[in-house]
């Protein structure tokens, strides 16, 4: 599937949309969820470690030890914010030189293996500091997997839609990203229903790892199936995949792609993953209304993802990406200042819904809209890379810095914050040309 570069003008010209036989489409259409499975797997695995830890916690980090705790805190710093950056460049660089398949294949099989280990591990009364030590290398490893996950899965998803629909089925990479967190939540919810806190800290902890294991194999066999989208042509090119060739010739896309990613990945976390201590902390619902609040609003967000997608195939990219800028600058402020008053669980619920509306103008793209902007050789490491750094930088951040703010007295700062990154992803999306150099043009 090669890419068609722009003509001089900077814009390709036009040409109509290719016509699909209907088995093509079944094919394609297959693709799209052979590679969303290995999505929603990756994400399912990386966020039941957060939500269960608080009934393994004591079985591999006891206080009474503090390397063991120095351990836990160093494993979700270097997971979270180390790893993912290395998976963006290492995963990005084997999807341009051996293949989109080989490196989903090899991504989603180290997440199997984490969470398939950590099932497993022994306990720190069994084998003392060795079991933290362990778990932190697991966690490493699913750190590197998740990291470069993003890119590779949207630079395939990108090159294998339907053209013409090609951001209503790229946004399904999100779709499957929040449903990883849905399910992640569902499974530790009937867990605790089935069984007593004793069992869960004992051994019920182990569950969802094999649950995520089991998982994992089955989105390998269906990756197994897909055909690959890098061309030998591209594959071949003695640029792909490397820093060099991304930087020497695509300096400005890169930076543009860092930009807007930013802004999107800082909204992001803001209004999903640190929403609910937000909900505990400052709009002072009880922690189980903030977490009916949150579990409901993340599935209308999933559920908005395609709609939007599908809009940005009729208004254009730009246009998406614009309108996300533009109103996150305008409303954030305003939103957050209203969850701040407020004391209604449904008002709360239908504040977030609006915030996470404007969210989606972007991630229902965010893969797609990346995909367009570099050329076969170096599209997974741009996507990717760019992705991982910026998602690090500013989507890891955003918790500490909307509680370091709080605790010195100057909560609403965090909300100009949000807001000033939206203005800055808005005037970055100036830079998104009409219609792609890249992709646009690709059968």
């Amino acid at each position: 599937m090669s890419a068609v570069t722009a003509t001089q003008g900077g814009l390709a010209a036009s040409s109509p949309p290719p016509h699909y036989t209907a088995e093509e489409k079944r094919h394609r259409v297959f693709a799209i969820m052979a590679a969303s499975s290995g999505n929603l797997v990756e994400w399912f695995d990386f966020y039941v470690y957060a939500f269960s830890a608080l009934y393994f916690a004591p079985a591999f980090f006891p206080k009474s030890d503090p390397t063991a705790q120095l351990l836990n805190t160093a494993g979700v710093f270097a997971a979270g914010f180390l790893m993912r950056p290395i998976g963006g460049w290492l995963f990005g660089r084997v999807a341009d030189r051996l293949g989109r398949k080989t490196s989903m294949l090899i991504s989603v099989t180290m997440m199997c293996g984490g969470s398939l280990v950590i099932a497993c591990l022994p306990t720190y009364a069994q084998i003392g500091a060795w079991a933290p030590f362990l778990l932190l290398v697991c966690r490493l490893f699913q750190g590197l997997s998740v990291g470069g996950e993003y890119g590779t899965t949207a630079t395939y998803m990108s090159e294998v839609a339907l053209r013409g629909q090609r951001g209503f089925f790229s946004s399904f990479q999100y779709v499957t990203l929040i449903g990883g967190q849905l399910l992640a939540v569902l499974v530790i919810v009937v867990l605790e229903q089935l069984l007593t806190e004793a069992e869960l800290k004992a051994w019920g902890w182990r569950i969802p790892f094999v649950i995520g294991a089991i998982a994992a194999v089955v989105a390998l066999l269906l990756r197994r199936t897909l055909h690959e989208t890098q061309s030998a042509e591209a594959k071949a090119n003695k640029e792909a995949g490397s820093m060099a060739g991304l930087f020497r010739h695509h300096t400005p896309a890169f930076l543009t792609v860092l930009g807007y990613t930013a802004g999107g990945s800082l909204i992001f976390y803001t209004f999903t993953t640190y929403m609910q201590k937000y909900l505990v902390n400052t709009v002072h619902l009880p922690i189980k209304t903030a977490s009916y609040v949150m579990t409901g609003a993340l599935f209308v967000y999933m559920c908005m993802q395609p709609l939007f997608g599908a809009l940005s195939d009729r208004i254009g990219r730009r246009n998406n990406m614009l309108l996300f800028g533009g109103l996150g600058a305008l409303a954030t402020v305003p939103i957050l200042t209203a969850l701040q008053h407020t004391t209604s669980p449904v008002l709360a619920f239908v504040l977030i819904i609006a915030a996470l509306a404007i969210v989606s103008f972007y991630t229902s793209i965010s893969g797609i809209v990346k995909a367009e902007m570099f050329p076969p050789e170096v599209r997974a490491l741009g996507v990717g890379l760019a992705y991982a750094v910026a998602n690090a930088i500013f989507g890891g951040s955003a918790e500490y810095v909307a509680l370091g703010l709080k605790s010195l007295g100057h909560e609403s700062a965090f909300f100009w914050y949000v807001s000033a990154m939206m203005v800055i992803a808005f005037l970055v999306s100036l830079r998104l040309p009409r219609q792609a150099s890249y992709l646009h043009h690709d059968h």
